[in-house]
């Protein structure tokens, strides 16, 4: 049987074995940006989930660009020798999944508790550091008041952009993805709820657009073109006076020009007051399939895609070309092979875990009873 989920899909240059992506999720496990044992463990076991793209969290390009104390970063010789250890495990693992990894810098919304710890803006008590954004406007109140960004000091991000997409270069990561969304520094310029400035980077949608795609353009310049590269962006600012999906359409469409590769369309995060109107399954999947319309580029649809018909539907009718999910990922480590059970595709599973064949462990069934509503049901020997 042939799945439009399981075939291949060349992303640029880059082949992938199916459509579906692990999404990049911060783990905010790292120390001081370098990768932990933590990471070994959570990237080892995604690494095998038979997903075509696995896309390492988002990675500040600069120590005071992170979202917390323990995210990871990009920025150091002790991070790219860190990262560089895990990538280590998962070719050793025979993973067959490309890799990928976020360019981030956290703008205004840095320098915060981890999530468990709160996800409050940090204290000078408890390691408080500096940041950065468009305006000097703070992401919420009791929110820290950023920096407003001169010249300088946008040049200064820039590089970092530029020298992390180097390291990861010499890492022989497939893939570079910027972070342009959920409310982070290249979003920041982007959206007219963060970016008040008078001067050519602010004002229309030209001016907004006008650093993330220097940006966009430094790293197009400095990544290699065997490798392909992308940008998550944002479909709506979810608040009157926000960014929309036109201006979407026109961001991708400049990205395009630059020579991404494709763009992955999310959403929100800008301000924490602005959230979706109903969250319900694929409630992102129109702005991608908008995006891609009216962009003519690749697209991934990301945002409540759980259920692998779903997942199924949104390649078949040409919403999006890839699909990703995040905590589906955490919740099911395996929901590939699942999806590929309920869509009767054969797939193969490392021979380590060969016993799980429902033909052989009547578990499956009993664990997964998708399984059994599939009219075939197999896995590769």
């Amino acid at each position: 049987m042939t799945s439009p989920l399981f075939t291949p899909f060349e992303l640029g240059p880059v082949s992938c074995a199916n459509r579906v992506v692990v999404s990049p999720m911060c783990q905010y496990s790292a120390v001081d940006g370098s990768a932990s044992d933590w990471h070994l463990q959570h990237l080892g076991s995604l690494a095998l989930s038979g997903a075509g793209l696995l896309m390492i969290e988002a990675s500040a390009v600069e120590r005071d660009g992170r979202i917390t104390h323990g995210c990871l970063g990009l920025y150091s010789d002790a991070n790219e020798a860190a990262l560089g250890r895990v990538l280590e495990l998962l070719r050793n693992i025979g993973s067959h999944a490309k890799i990928g990894i976020q360019l981030a810098h956290a703008g205004r919304k840095g320098s915060a508790q981890r999530p468990w710890e709160g996800g409050k803006a940090l204290t000078p008590e408890t390691g408080a550091y500096r940041t950065v954004a468009p305006s000097a406007l703070p992401f919420d109140t009791g929110w820290h008041t950023p920096a407003a960004l001169d010249a300088a000091g946008m040049a200064r991000i820039k590089d970092a952009f530029v020298a992390m997409a180097r390291r990861a270069d010499r890492l022989g990561i497939d893939v570079a993805e910027l972070h342009a969304a959920h409310g982070y520094l290249l979003q920041e310029f982007f959206s007219p709820l963060a970016n008040r400035r008078e001067d050519a980077y602010g004002g229309d949608r030209e001016g907004r657009m006008r650093f993330p795609l220097e940006v966009a353009a430094a790293v197009r310049e400095a990544w290699p073109r065997g490798r392909a590269l992308g940008a998550r962006i944002s479909g709506s600012d979810w608040l009157d006076g926000g960014a929309d999906i036109d201006d979407a359409v026109a961001f991708a469409r400049q990205l395009k020009a630059l020579g991404f590769d494709y763009v992955c369309v999310s959403s929100g995060g800008v301000v924490p007051r602005a959230v979706p109107k109903a969250l319900q399954p694929g409630y992102q999947v129109p702005f991608a399939a908008r995006v891609r319309e009216e962009a003519g580029i690749a697209t991934r649809a990301v945002g409540l895609i759980v259920d692998p018909h779903h997942a199924e539907d949104i390649i078949a009718t040409g919403q999006a070309d890839m699909v990703a999910l995040a905590r589906g990922f955490l919740d099911d480590p395996r929901w590939v092979w699942h999806a590929a059970q309920a869509l009767g595709v054969e797939f193969a599973v490392p021979p380590q875990y060969a016993r799980l064949h429902p033909k052989i462990w009547p578990g499956a069934v009993i664990a997964h009873p998708r399984v059994a509503e599939a009219k075939t049901a197999a896995f590769g020997d």
